[in-house]
Parts: structure tokens; sequence; C-alpha cells
């Protein structure tokens, strides 16, 4: 984290975390996408869900988890937890509501099977094997 990632109080902002889970929910969609799909799909979010359970600070390590949750035909939810490396410490957990845009047109497109089978997941209408 940088310096000015640490506001007024002497822990890292608000702000930063939301950043930082931006950041891994964006690395985990590059790295199970295809570019193709990738070219297909534009996600936005139109909820966050933020609760901070303790404080990080300078100078700690910190890992960032992201895990897809719940689908409707609309939308998508995300998961993001940030914990503290040393004593694996929960810091923040995070609910994420996205909607994936047709990019030619800017219209919500449908989370279906095929935008679902990157992440092993299924529509919530799909019977489990």
């Amino acid at each position: 984290m940088a310096a000015e990632d640490i506001d007024g109080v002497g822990h890292v902002n608000n702000v930063v975390y939301l950043r930082w889970m931006q950041r891994a929910a964006t690395a985990h969609w590059e790295l199970v996408s295809s570019p193709a799909l990738r070219a297909a799909i534009h996600w936005v979010v139109i909820r966050h869900e933020i609760d901070y359970k303790a404080p990080a600070f300078a100078g700690e390590r910190l890992v960032v988890r992201t895990w897809v949750g719940t689908a409707t035909a609309a939308t998508w939810e995300r998961h993001t937890e940030v914990r503290r490396i040393e004593g694996d410490k929960l810091l923040v957990r995070c609910r994420s509501v996205y909607v994936a845009l047709d990019p030619a047109t800017s219209r919500p497109r449908r989370v279906d099977a095929e935008l679902m089978a990157p992440f092993g997941a299924r529509p919530a209408t799909q019977a489990p094997p």
C-alpha cells in the first residue's frame, strides 16, 4: 500500500479497500474468461455492501480474495474479502452486484450458462449434475 492509502486516523482508507476489490474482480474475470468473452461483455456494479470488521495499517501484509456467488437472469453477485495475512484476520467483507452489458449497445445482457461457464458456475434453474 502507498502512503496516500492511509487516512487521517492512521489506517487504510475505505475507498482504498473498494479499489482493491475492483482490481481483484477484474483480475479474476481476466484470468478465467477468454479474449472473445471479454470483448463481448462489460461489467458494471449496481451495488456494494461492505462490512468493515477491523482496520489495516501501513506495513501490514494483506490478501484480497474474491469469488462469484448467486446469479439471476440479469445480475451476478461477487464476494470479496480482505484479510491480514498474519493471524488470518478478516478485515473487510463485501458483496457486490454486477450487471453484464453488451458493449455495442450498452444494454444489459442475460447472465446465462455461456457467461457462467468459465467460473465453473451454472444458472440457478439448472439442476446439479
